[in-house]
């Protein structure tokens, strides 16, 4: 599990440009799925040999410039909540503004690492500018410049020397798969676990607090044993609005990080909104595997054709990823809540599986050869042998004469054929190409 870094500030201090900065250390994020910025307010970062995950809340403000400190002082005090470390931004050109002196407030009554990045430190005489923020009484502040990244090095020096030690997860021998229930607040998540756990008292051992504060339950169904976790359980602040994005989204960073596959519950009369694409691409931007549960279908008018216009809508969302297993129930009338289940389990089974190289080469070099990648500057890619790769989560190579040649489209339309022969449905997979 990682830790958690929030970078805060008021707006336009250059958040993003230090995130992205961040996260791009590390190629899988970089490379994940082209087309999906959706999801650009988390990401995964290392330095010196120790992973953690950033989170800019820079994103989540909406509006111009005029923006309520009220909705700034909530993420802040949300990141001081969730995060186990905080980037505090500052921009010397303005010195400190009377934002800045309200967040500094906030940050001054807290324990947790903080660090004072003043950004736009290109020169000398902005260096000497920038001694003024002592003044917020955070102690050292890092001088850096966003753009060039000058600077950046000492500050990450000192986050992975303050990050704390997580406690070491305790590496059972067969550890249960984790299947974890996430969605925006009140979609149901909760009446989806009780109505499970109500019918079969007798297969659950509640253990409270083992994922700060998200309840796990262990759960036997179908012959087969898994942890249930439930994030709705996780304590909620009074001060923090409920219709905050960056709330469900912040909260379910931890639980979507520990478990082995999603079970993400969107409210039916709400519709697949902001909130839940956000969730469902942190779900696959860390490769778990993901059922999308529509609840509360009880409550919708329906005619013939409204499970398949709904989900066809929701299947345009998810694009380019759409093979994701997508079922409506109810947690009310508890319809097709085992059903619900027995899928996150086939998924798990997905996820797990391995394709002999021998089977693989069979079914895909025809393929390929049938439709080979397209010529680039008179120059044809020939791929000769492919394979899965030994990870945890699936993982493909082609070993071809030219890699660099072999672009998005053809990427994802192996991935396509890939899916036709084998089932991978809501698994999100990974394809290389290497020189052979």
């Amino acid at each position: 599990m990682n830790n958690i870094v929030a970078i805060v500030g008021r707006p336009n201090v250059g958040k993003s440009t230090l995130f992205n900065r961040l996260i791009q250390r590390r190629d899988a994020i970089v490379d994940s799925v082209s087309g999906v910025t959706r999801d650009r307010n988390y990401g995964k970062s290392e330095w010196n040999g120790k992973a953690f995950s950033v989170i800019d809340t820079g994103g989540y403000i909406k509006g111009s410039d005029d923006v309520f400190e009220g909705e700034i002082r909530r993420q802040v005090e949300l990141a001081i909540d969730e995060a186990d470390a905080i980037i505090f931004m500052v921009d010397v050109e303005e010195g400190i503004t009377p934002m800045d002196a309200e967040v500094a407030k906030l940050l001054r009554k807290v324990t947790k690492p903080i660090l004072v990045a003043v950004n736009k430190v290109d020169n000398g005489q902005r260096e000497k500018d920038a001694v003024e923020f002592y003044n917020l009484g955070l102690g050292e502040y890092f001088t850096i410049a966003g753009m060039s990244g000058s600077g950046t090095g000492e500050l990450l020096d000192k986050l992975v020397e303050v990050l704390p030690e997580l406690p070491d997860v305790v590496e059972e021998e067969n550890p249960l798969p984790r299947f974890t229930v996430v969605g925006r607040p009140n979609a149901g998540k909760s009446s989806f676990i009780n109505a499970l756990i109500g019918e079969d008292r007798f297969v659950v051992t509640d253990i409270a607090g083992t994922t700060r504060d998200a309840i796990d339950t262990t759960y036997n169904r179908f012959g087969f044993e898994f942890k249930l976790v439930d994030t709705a359980g996780i304590r909620r602040k009074a001060k923090v609005k409920e219709d905050l994005e960056f709330y469900s989204v912040m909260r379910s960073v931890r639980a979507i990080e520990h478990s082995d596959v999603c079970i993400l519950m969107i409210d039916a009369t709400r519709g697949f909104e902001g909130q839940d694409q956000s969730i469902f691409w942190l779900a696959e931007k860390n490769r778990k595997g993901i059922v999308i549960l529509v609840n509360k279908w009880d409550l919708i008018e329906k005619d013939t054709m409204s499970t398949r216009d709904y989900e066809r809508k929701i299947r345009e969302e998810l694009q380019p990823f759409t093979d994701v297993p997508i079922l409506f129930v109810s947690a009310l009338t508890k319809q097709r809540l085992l059903k619900a289940l027995e899928t996150a389990v086939e998924v798990f089974e997905n996820r797990k599986q391995r394709i002999a190289t021998s089977k693989f080469n069979e079914t895909m070099l025809p393929i390929i050869e049938h439709n080979p990648p397209p010529a680039l500057k008179g120059k044809y890619v020939k791929i000769k042998f492919c394979m899965q790769l030994p990870t945890p989560t699936p993982q493909f190579v082609f070993f071809a004469n030219l890699p660099q040649y072999v672009k998005d489209p053809y990427k994802r339309y192996l991935e396509n054929k890939l899916r036709e022969h084998y089932n991978f449905s809501g698994v999100p997979i990974d394809i290389y190409f290497r020189q052979k």
